[in-house]
């Protein structure tokens, strides 16, 4: 009979300290970064073959604008997209320390391949090498926050379509 208790005792503070979900802490948040720059991406050596240059700059804007926007925002920086920050984990900030600080190689693996199991899916087969060198170069030198306005597939704008010709 104490048995029986014990265990539905047991039972009972698993299912209530033992299902409740927190954000990952400081420590957690830390190790997992330090996991993924070192060991989970790959590409660190691998040098981007396109020069920062006013060109590779506009044209990973505008593949970016094709491939990213819809998570990312226009800017990189998830403005506009309702629901970046409600994922988890959530849709990080192309700026922020821990993008910015993975080297060229790896931010093109993660677009080659992905993060599982996050939302961010891989491209291979969908964009191309210099497509996705120039969305690097573009994440380099993203423009201030808000800067582009929101994506129009958020904002209730419409998208230009070519209008068909009826006969």
């Amino acid at each position: 009979m104490l048995r029986a208790k014990i265990t539905l005792l047991l039972c009972a503070a698993t299912v209530l300290l033992g299902c409740k979900a927190t954000p990952p802490g400081k420590w957690e948040t830390a190790a997992m970064s330090k996991i993924k720059h070192s060991i989970t991406v790959h590409g660190k050596g691998t040098k981007n073959p396109l020069p920062p240059t006013t060109q590779n700059i506009e044209s990973g804007r505008d593949a970016f604008s094709h491939y990213c926007v819809a998570c990312h925002g226009l800017d990189g920086q998830n403005t506009g997209v309702p629901f970046g920050d409600r994922l988890s984990p959530p849709v990080p900030l192309l700026n922020s320390t821990e993008v910015q600080s993975y080297t060229d190689g790896q931010l093109k693996w993660v677009i080659d391949n992905g993060i599982s199991p996050s939302g961010m899916p891989g491209s291979t087969g969908i964009l191309t090498d210099s497509e996705i060198w120039s969305i690097v170069v573009y994440i380099r030198h993203l423009p201030p926050a808000g800067s582009l306005g929101e994506p129009a597939m958020y904002s209730g704008d419409r998208c230009p379509t070519p209008t068909a010709q009826v006969r």
